[in-house]
């Protein structure tokens, strides 16, 4: 390939493509275009799913949220619409049946998602109100908060029955003077006629999580006191071990609960539920989806555009027809000619895949920092594995160098003397 190395040969190449520079460019558009699709579709399907990454951060998302509602089927002498209840004691029961389970938190709350009203709070003359959750200190291992002052609720906080609470940020600017960033730890605001001292505040991401900053927990068992709600519990946020079947362990769990309650096994109605592990998984195969998808877009308009540039060939070798026979006179090996051709075809080929690449690369620097901070817009760091894009480009060459044989084969087979007798 000593035709590589040679001056006259990129000589030659340069005059080709210059002396054609609109057929050149529009058979640059196919491959250049492929590329540019590989790239920035490529990368946008990975922000996408860096976005979602970030905006579930903190959350186990391999949990089910259940609750008891009423039965819809009659079953062992009781009848349809029956109430039935979560207790605290369902939990030892539930992890000792269900090995799957990671761990569970129990939940007690007024406003938010339960359809009741919330709780009126006030501090200094200033009232509200708002939602008030009464939760374990392994609810935060499910949903971790953003603490912007203090720590959330422990252990301790539940089994002494401490009236401390962590409130929300919209509860802190009204309670408090935010824009002096006066520090709230310590203080104490009036919850149900009860003083509690707060112990942190936290902030909800703009659009992300299943919670609001206008949320104020407590611990649980102060909670209970507070409603005399006895074991009670309105939720469970169960929490399967990493390599479980999810929906399994929701299935398991309410036939556990099923049995326990005497509900029957066909009843779907009796317990509430959201399988977050089942979402979630929808949402990264439609991801991998979105991305296998890119590729074989990508790659087909490649394609395309490669097989452009042979048909571009072909119409240059028929006008290059005496030239080739003026080559051929002089002495011109047909392997000469051949490898001429084809190295043009991997110019061209080549010099498209860059182009293209590099525009998708620019498409992704601008998109990245058109969306930088934007919490509520699931897109984060938009970028392409550069494995993957080198692979894409070797197949290229490839394809540049195959369909450029039929070209190269044409003008192999040219006859100096007809070639010279070509007007």
């Amino acid at each position: 390939m000593n035709i590589i190395f040679k001056k006259d040969t990129w000589q030659e190449i340069y005059y080709s493509l210059r002396n054609n520079k609109l057929r050149t460019f529009l058979t640059m558009i196919g491959v250049g275009w492929g590329m540019f699709l590989y790239v920035s579709l490529l990368g946008a399907a990975k922000g996408m799913e860096n976005g979602f990454d970030k905006l579930f951060s903190g959350f186990a998302t391999n949990s089910i949220f259940l609750w008891a509602q009423k039965t819809s089927i009659p079953y062992e002498g009781f009848p349809k619409g029956r109430e039935v209840h979560l207790n605290l004691t369902d939990m030892d029961m539930l992890k000792r049946k269900v090995t799957a389970i990671d761990y569970i938190s129990p939940q007690n709350a007024r406003g938010s998602f339960t359809g009741t009203p919330g709780e009126s709070m006030s501090r200094n003359g200033k009232n509200g109100t708002y939602s008030l959750t009464g939760d374990y200190s392994v609810g935060n291992k499910i949903s971790e908060k953003k603490l912007i002052y203090g720590r959330y609720i422990n252990d301790a906080d539940v089994s002494g029955n401490k009236n401390v609470v962590v409130i929300g940020e919209e509860i802190y600017k009204n309670f408090f003077d935010s824009k002096k960033k006066e520090n709230p730890i310590g203080k104490s605001i009036n919850i149900k006629g009860l003083f509690f001292n707060v112990i942190g505040v936290f902030r909800v991401k703009k659009g992300g999580g299943f919670e609001n900053d206008q949320t104020a927990f407590i611990p649980l068992s102060t909670y209970t006191k507070m409603y005399n709600a006895g074991d009670q519990i309105d939720l469970f946020a169960i929490v399967s071990k990493p390599n479980a079947n999810v929906n399994s362990v929701e299935e398991d769990v309410k036939q556990v609960l099923k049995t326990k309650n005497k509900v029957s096994p066909e009843d779907t109605n009796a317990f509430g539920s959201f399988n977050l592990g089942k979402e979630f998984k929808k949402l990264t195969g439609f991801l991998t989806g979105m991305q296998l998808l890119t590729i074989i877009v990508g790659t087909l308009t490649i394609l395309a555009g490669v097989i452009a540039i042979s048909n571009i060939l072909l119409i240059t070798v028929k006008e290059r027809t005496k030239e080739i026979g003026i080559r051929r006179a002089l002495g011109a090996k047909p392997a000469e000619v051949r490898n001429q051709i084809l190295l043009e075809s991997v110019v061209i080929t080549l010099s498209s895949g860059l182009i293209g690449f590099m525009s998708g690369i620019f498409v992704l620097m601008i998109l990245n920092a058109a969306t930088q901070g934007q919490d509520s817009f699931p897109f984060y760091n938009p970028t392409v594995n550069y494995g993957n894009v080198f692979a894409a480009m070797a197949v290229m060459v490839v394809l540049g160098l195959i369909i450029g044989m039929i070209p190269a084969q044409r003008a192999v087979k040219i006859r100096p003397i007809e070639a010279l007798r070509t007007e």
